[in-house]
């Protein structure tokens, strides 16, 4: 299937054994949108209209593309449906559905008081804080580790402590359409390159804010153990530079999480390198393209629009009719 042209598309939605992952019953739907967000907990939601009622379970959503004497059926989402309402117009009755990230068992389960993710934990740990969701979960080879212990708080779930071991080692949770979860490094290199030439699938009408006025130029990273570092941004060939803005805009970072062998100036300099890429976002609709979600980097080349360089995926919003059309957000890599 060529994704940079047009294809029709249908979709179904089937119910999901939860023993084997596998596909069981088909169930009728009328439209839906499925929503991502690479900073949410959960990652991944959908809304869906049934034509039939269904309680809580798991399904799975496919979209089937046809493309002249190409067809392909791909796994859209995997979740956990809700109790749906009923709605009344004149004859006709349909079920809203809200359903859930396969992510969500993990969010509903609370760590015992005291719990710690220990010094030296990674990957590992975490896949063994999801192993209450259903899905299959996987997790890359030689992860980086905890340099300091990491103790639950109040109201600790599987999921919120699984994120901050992610975040403290830099590494991420990656969703397939078929919900399976892989525990990876963050994406450094583009997954694929969307440009005039190759992959035409970006509309024309594109919002393209570079929200730098409160990105810092100057860090303070501060930790009772660590003590304190300053990074600064005073290099004249930055636009964020104090030198180039004429100004210093500091942002303090009290929630220190340091890789190993990383100490706290080699963190505040990290710190405040990643601050400064949020500075440019843009927003646009776009056709389907398989296999590319939120927390991937992108490269987009319309030099004649001024829109270059790699972006990361923010957020998705899928929706399933014409041609399974997809809002992004991107986010400068």
């Amino acid at each position: 299937m060529d994704w940079q042209h047009g294809f029709s598309a249908t979709y179904c939605l089937m119910t999901v054994n939860s023993e084997t992952w596998a596909d069981d019953e088909e169930l009728g739907i009328i439209e839906g949108t499925i929503e991502r967000d690479a900073e949410a907990e959960l990652i991944e939601s959908a809304s869906i209209t049934l034509a039939e009622v269904v309680g809580e379970t798991w399904i799975r959503i496919y979209l089937q593309a046809r493309q002249e004497s190409d067809s392909e059926k791909v796994a859209l989402f995997t979740g956990l449906t809700s109790s749906p309402e009923r709605k009344l117009d004149g004859h006709r009755v349909t079920y809203p559905v809200e359903c859930h990230s396969v992510l969500k068992p993990a969010d509903d389960v609370l760590l015992l008081r005291g719990y710690t993710a220990p010094r030296g934990a990674g990957a590992a740990l975490v896949k063994e804080l999801l192993n209450v969701i259903p899905a299959p979960v996987a997790a890359e080879d030689a992860s980086p580790v905890l340099s300091e212990n990491i103790v639950a708080e109040d109201g600790e779930t599987r999921l919120s402590m699984a994120n901050k071991i992610l975040a403290a080692i830099g590494w991420r949770l990656r969703i397939e359409g078929d919900g399976s979860v892989t525990i990876c490094e963050r994406a450094a290199e583009s997954s694929v390159r969307f440009d005039a030439n190759e992959n035409d699938v970006i509309e024309t009408e594109v919002t393209d804010t570079n929200d730098w006025f409160e990105c810092p130029n100057v860090l303070r990273a501060y930790t009772e153990d660590s003590g304190t570092a300053v990074a600064r941004d005073d290099d004249p060939e930055s636009d964020l530079s104090t030198m180039s803005r004429g100004r210093e805009i500091w942002m303090e970072d009290t929630d220190v999480n340091l890789n190993v062998d990383e100490n706290i100036a080699q963190y505040a300099i990290r710190r405040l390198r990643e601050e400064q890429q949020h500075a440019r976002t843009l927003s646009y609709n776009r056709r389907f393209f398989d296999g590319i979600t939120v927390g991937d980097i992108i490269t987009i080349n319309y030099p004649g629009y001024e829109l270059t360089g790699d972006y990361r995926i923010k957020t998705q919003s899928i929706t399933l009719g014409y041609g399974c059309r997809t809002a992004e957000e991107v986010t400068q890599a």
